[in-house]
């Protein structure tokens, strides 16, 4: 399964007066929810709309489509050691929505044609 994050739009700093440094997070997780693996975007600094454009591949078996879920988090790196998540999706078993369960099923069904959708993070 291949899995490109293009880009973000109105991240904002609240913090302060500036545009964040944000990264992307992507992590493939089983019908249990446990991680089978992880992967995340090089640091974007100060945009607040990031343009990632970064592709990922994650070994999953056609027949274990349905039993996966693609957790995609958006950090905002404060400082060296300090994080926090500036909001979230799912996609596949447990979607976070209508809107990424559909994105998963079209996905599914697309037969390798790339699928591409606008999602609205959750809050952290």
């Amino acid at each position: 399964m291949s899995v490109e994050l293009i880009k973000g739009s109105h991240f904002r700093n609240l913090a302060i007066n500036r545009p964040p440094d944000t990264y992307g997070r992507l992590t493939l997780l089983n019908s249990v929810g446990q991680e089978i693996s992880r992967c995340k975007t090089s640091m974007r600094r100060g945009q607040p709309n990031p343009v990632y454009k970064e592709t990922f591949v994650f070994q999953v078996a056609l027949f274990q489509l349905s039993d996966v879920t693609l957790l995609i988090s958006i950090y905002n790196r404060r400082s060296m050691k300090r994080k926090e998540m500036v909001g979230w999706i799912a996609l596949g078993q447990n979607s976070s929505g209508e809107e990424e369960q559909l994105h998963w099923q079209d996905m599914r069904e697309s037969r390798g044609q790339q699928v591409c959708r606008w999602h609205v993070l959750l809050e952290a």
